[in-house]
């Protein structure tokens, strides 16, 4: 496991038919998750490792028969150490 988390959404487009099949293989691709759907088109949320899996996730879905094109559009990448700390709320004073 790397020191690293790629966080990447991607639009998905593809033919009306084959939702049924992009929403199984998304099921078994560890990481990925359909986070909107839509008339010939959806959003992947794409949680990896390294870039090398994001890129396998990536062409293996546009592997699949009627899948029409992948576009990446996010990509941030964060050290898991920075992941796991705590959040810290920064709250400006109140202006009278």
């Amino acid at each position: 496991m790397s020191g690293e988390q790629h966080i990447s959404s991607l639009l998905v487009w593809h033919r009306h038919e084959v939702a049924p099949a992009l929403e199984a293989l998304v099921e078994t691709l560890p990481g990925l998750d359909i986070a909107l759907r839509g008339e010939g088109r959806c959003v992947i949320v794409c949680e990896t490792d390294d870039q090398r899996a994001l890129l396998d996730h990536i062409d293996a879905l546009q592997a699949l028969h009627g899948v029409v094109n992948v576009s990446l559009i996010y990509h941030h990448v964060e050290s898991r150490a920075e992941l796991d700390e705590p959040v810290r709320a920064s709250l400006s004073p109140e202006r009278s």
